[in-house]
C-alpha cells in the first residue's frame, strides 16, 4: 500500500549511499573537514585580494570574485550535511532542510552557468572589439550584469521549486547523498508532467548560454590567429575560463546524466564521486587556476600575506 505523506507534515527523508565504520568514519569527516576549509580558504582568499585592491575593480576581476564568492555558496550547500551526517551518524534530513539544500544548490548551479557566460562575453568584447570595451563594459553594465545573474538564477531556481512544493509524496527515500530536485520528483504520487517541461525548458536554455560562449570563443580564436598580443592575453584570461567551463559542464553532466538514468544497482563510490564533484570540484580549482594563471591577482595575493608575516 502506497503511504501519502503531505508537505504540511514533518516529513523526514532517508539519505542513502553514505556508508562507513566507525573507524574510518573519522577520517573521513577529518579529510572532507580540511577540503571544506580550505576551498572557503583559497576562494575568500581571492575575493578580498579583489575586493580590496582598487586596481583590479575591472569587469574581469570582479566577475571572477562573483564566481568565487558563488563557489562558497555551492561549497556549503554540501559539505556542512555531510558532514554532520559523518560525526553523528545521520542520515535523515528534513522536509524543510531538503527544500533550503535543494534551493541552495541549484542557485549555485544557476549562477554558476550565468556567470561563466557573462565571463565569456566579457573576453569576446576585450578581446574582438578591444576599441569599444570600456564604453561598453562599462561599471553600470558590470554591476548590472552581476545583479542580473543573481536575479535571473533565483528565479529560475523559484520557479523550480514552486512546481516541486506542489507534489504530494508517496516515499521517503533518497537515493542520494544529498536532496537534489530530481531526486525529491521521483518521490512524488502524481504527474510530474509539468516538472519535466520546465526542466526541459531549463535544459534549452542553459545549452543557449553554451552555445553562446562556443560561438564567443570561436570568434576569440580567430582573432587571436592574427595577434601576438590576442595570443596573449587569450592564454592569461581566457584559457583558465574554458579550463573552469569544461570542468563545470564535465561534473554538472555526470550528475544530470546519473540522477535520470543511472542505475541504483551501479558501484556506490562511482555513484557517489559522479554526484558531488560539481559541488566539490570546481569550487576548489576555480580560485587556484585564477590565481596561479593571473599574475595581478598572484601578485596581490602574495602581498596581503607578506604583509601580515611582517606585522
Amino acid at each position: 500500500m502506497t503511504t501519502l505523506f503531505n508537505s504540511s507534515q514533518e516529513i523526514v527523508f532517508v539519505l542513502h549511499g553514505l556508508t562507513f565504520t566507525q573507524t574510518n568514519g573519522h577520517i573521513y569527516f577529518v579529510f572532507i573537514l580540511l577540503l571544506y576549509l580550505f576551498t572557503i580558504f583559497i576562494n575568500l582568499t581571492l575575493v578580498f585580494a579583489i575586493a580590496l585592491e582598487k586596481m583590479l575593480h575591472d569587469p574581469m576581476y570582479l566577475f571572477l570574485c562573483n564566481l568565487c564568492f558563488n563557489g562558497i555558496i555551492g561549497a556549503s550547500s554540501f559539505y556542512p550535511k555531510i558532514l554532520y551526517d559523518i560525526l553523528f551518524d545521520s542520515h535523515v534530513i528534513t522536509y524543510i532542510g531538503c527544500l533550503t539544500q535543494v534551493f541552495v544548490i541549484y542557485s549555485y548551479i544557476y549562477c554558476e552557468c550565468t556567470n561563466l557566460t557573462v565571463m565569456a562575453y566579457d573576453r569576446y568584447v576585450a578581446i574582438c572589439k578591444p576599441l569599444h570595451y570600456h564604453s561598453i563594459m562599462t561599471t553600470n553594465n558590470m554591476w548590472t550584469l552581476i545583479f542580473l545573474t543573481w536575479l535571473f538564477s533565483w528565479l529560475e531556481c523559484g520557479i523550480g521549486m514552486g512546481l516541486l512544493v506542489r507534489l504530494p509524496l508517496c516515499n521517503i527515500n533518497i537515493d542520494k547523498l544529498y536532496c537534489s530536485n530530481w531526486a525529491v520528483v521521483k518521490l512524488s504520487c502524481i504527474d510530474t508532467t509539468l516538472n519535466n517541461i520546465y526542466g526541459f525548458i531549463q535544459i534549452f536554455f542553459h545549452v543557449s548560454q553554451f552555445t553562446f560562449i562556443v560561438i564567443s570563443y570561436l570568434n576569440i580564436i580567430r582573432a587571436c590567429l592574427h595577434s601576438r598580443a590576442h595570443r596573449s592575453k587569450f592564454t592569461q584570461t581566457c584559457l583558465p575560463h574554458l579550463i573552469i567551463l569544461t570542468n563545470f559542464l564535465i561534473s554538472l553532466l555526470f550528475d544530470v546524466m546519473y540522477a535520470r538514468y543511472g542505475s541504483n544497482t551501479s558501484l556506490l563510490a562511482l555513484r557517489n564521486i559522479m554526484a558531488v564533484e560539481f559541488l566539490v570540484v570546481p569550487p576548489l580549482v576555480n580560485p587556484i587556476i585564477y590565481g596561479m594563471n593571473l599574475s595581478q591577482i598572484r601578485n596581490r595575493v602574495g602581498q596581503m600575506f607578506n604583509r601580515k608575516v611582517a606585522v
